[in-house]
C-alpha cells in the first residue's frame, strides 16, 4: 500500500497566492474597486482571511500584487491571442481578436484600477509603469499581427488610434452588451485600416 505524497508546503503557499492575485482580479472586474477587500477576495479564493493576510497583510499589498500580476496575465492573453493570428487572419479577424481582449474581465479589472489610482497617488505609482508596459507590448503585437511598417509616416499613429479605438469599445461594453455595434465599426475600422497599410 503506498501512502500518498503529500504537496510541499511552499507549493501550497504558492498555489493559495495565486488563487488570492486571481480572486482580486475577479472581485475588481466584478466588485470594483470598493467591493475589492481582503476579505471578500479570501472567500472567492476559498481561503481564510488569516491565510489571505499571511500572504497580503493590507488591501493595498493586495491590490499593489494584482496590479502585476493582472498586468503580466493581460500581457501573456495578448500575446496569445494576437500571436494566433500570425499572419493567417485577416485585418477584421485582428480586430475581432483585440476588442476581446479590451471587453474582457481583466480589462475591466485594470478599469476599475485606472479608477481607482485617479485619486490614489500612490496605486497611480504603481498602475502607470504597469499600463505604459503593457501598452508598448499590446502595440508591437497589433504591429507584427497586421504586418505593418511603422517606416511609412501615419502607420505608427494610425496603430495607436486602433489601440485607442479597442479601449473606446471595452469602455463602450462596460454598462451594456455593445457587441452588435462593435462589429459594425470593427468592420468599418478594418476598411481604414487596410486603405492605410496598403499603400
Amino acid at each position: 500500500m503506498t501512502t500518498p505524497t503529500r504537496e510541499p508546503q511552499q507549493d501550497r503557499s504558492r498555489a493559495t497566492r495565486q488563487r488570492l492575485l486571481e480572486a482580486a482580479i475577479d472581485c475588481l472586474a466584478t466588485a470594483g474597486w470598493a467591493g475589492t477587500t481582503v476579505a471578500v477576495v479570501a472567500e472567492r479564493a476559498g481561503v481564510s482571511r488569516g491565510a489571505a493576510q499571511h500572504h497580503f497583510r493590507t488591501r493595498e499589498e493586495l491590490v499593489t500584487a494584482a496590479v502585476e500580476y493582472g498586468t503580466d496575465t493581460r500581457v501573456a492573453h495578448a500575446r496569445d491571442l494576437l500571436t494566433l493570428a500570425d499572419g493567417r487572419a485577416g485585418t477584421l479577424d485582428i480586430l475581432r481578436l483585440l476588442a476581446d481582449l479590451y471587453t474582457s474581465p481583466l480589462f475591466r479589472a485594470a478599469l476599475q484600477l485606472w479608477v481607482a489610482a485617479s485619486s490614489d497617488p500612490a496605486l497611480r505609482d504603481q498602475v502607470l509603469p504597469l499600463e505604459a508596459r503593457f501598452g508598448r507590448i499590446a502595440h508591437h503585437l497589433v504591429v507584427d499581427a497586421l504586418g505593418a511598417d511603422e517606416t511609412k509616416p501615419g502607420v505608427r499613429e494610425t496603430i495607436q488610434a486602433t489601440l485607442d479605438l479597442a479601449r473606446g469599445l471595452g469602455l463602450a461594453d462596460l454598462l451594456t452588451d455593445d457587441s452588435a455595434r462593435r462589429e459594425n465599426l470593427l468592420h468599418q475600422w478594418a476598411a481604414i485600416l487596410d486603405a492605410m497599410l496598403n499603400q
